[in-house]
């Protein structure tokens, strides 16, 4: 049973999830809540981010036109998606995928109490490192006790949000970020951490470095709608227009 949108029964059942033996039952009868505006497997843009970013910028409106439309996957749970980047840290999205599937295939359902019932050294024998391990556990843990709010993550702003989730150990600023762009589809976020968003940048208008107030330029112009610039930005870092180059010096040998 899906309920989508926030009818009162909805928000009745989003409220007593809280409550850890309430989510086992959903858990245990397949309900799925889901909330408004995460109905979707991949990224949701259109005409209103695209027709506005082309009035805004005509080098990112020519990108765009080259590139045409760009489906980005989804993590459509919230817990699953920290842990996942978690796994995914420094290590390749190959090896990243390995790991994930081994994570899924023990512990069926990725959700905070069976995570809580294994222990760091079961998880670390699945590949991942004893660290990484730790983090994940300290995290269920946490959602667990209750000490760690996890559902009100998503009523946050995004500064709120990016704070919350940085403050989990083996979450960092970009982490943050980029759950915040694909799993709970915030509509801005552009990151001035992420090398291939400075590469894309430097390739669309030809610039050298990308300071910290160019990018804040950008920001503001792309601004609401950075999300959407940013996987363009991502697909032209990525080689998506032949004959683009990046305009960084060459590092010296």
């Amino acid at each position: 049973m899906k309920l989508s949108g926030f009818s009162f029964f909805a928000k009745l059942l989003l409220n007593l999830c809280t409550y850890p033996l309430f989510f086992l039952l959903l858990k245990r009868y397949n309900i799925i809540i889901l909330s408004e505006g995460r109905c979707s497997d991949v990224l949701q843009y259109g005409e209103t981010e695209i027709n506005y970013l082309k009035r805004k910028d005509k080098k990112l409106a020519w990108a765009i036109e080259q590139i045409g439309h760009i489906e980005r996957k989804l993590d459509a749970d919230l817990f699953a998606a920290v842990v996942r980047h978690i796994v995914g840290q420094q290590i390749s999205s190959k090896a990243q995928a390995t790991v994930w599937a081994r994570l899924k295939a023990r512990l069926k359902d990725v959700i905070p109490f069976a995570v809580h019932d294994v222990s760091a050294q079961e998880l670390q024998a699945l590949g991942m490192s004893l660290r990484k391990a730790e983090y994940i556990k300290d995290f269920a843990d946490k959602i667990v006790s209750g000490e760690f709010d996890l559902q009100a993550v998503e009523q946050m702003s995004d500064a709120e949000a990016i704070t919350a989730l940085s403050s989990l150990k083996g979450i960092g600023k970009w982490t943050a970020e980029m759950i915040l762009l694909f799993c709970l589809q915030r509509p801005d976020i552009l990151s001035y951490d992420d090398l291939a968003i400075q590469r894309g940048l430097r390739m669309l208008y030809h610039h050298r470095k990308i300071t910290r107030e160019l990018f804040n330029k950008y920001q503001k112009r792309y601004s609401p709608y950075g999300s959407t610039a940013a996987i363009y930005l991502w697909a032209i870092a990525g080689g998506a227009i032949e004959g683009m180059k990046d305009y960084a010096p060459a590092k010296k040998r």
